[in-house]
């Protein structure tokens, strides 16, 4: 996966949480989203770094919710 296509991906990722959490600002959204991103910086293999950015800025985002 080149750059540009994750990247495309991820801004996928924003739209979709925002959508799932409509009460999260957008804000949130994205500041959960780029922690994740930031996350999985250095993994070499980036295939699936959308969805596992995906799966961890909704548990993030889940966690802010319940409190």
């Amino acid at each position: 996966m080149n750059s540009t296509e994750e990247a495309r991906q991820i801004s996928q990722v924003t739209e979709r949480l925002l959508n799932r959490f409509p009460t999260a600002s957008r804000e949130a959204v994205e500041i959960a989203v780029e922690g994740a991103v930031a996350h999985f910086a250095g993994t070499r293999i980036r295939d699936f770094i959308p969805l596992l950015v995906e799966r961890t800025a909704t548990a993030r985002l889940a966690s802010l919710i319940e409190t």
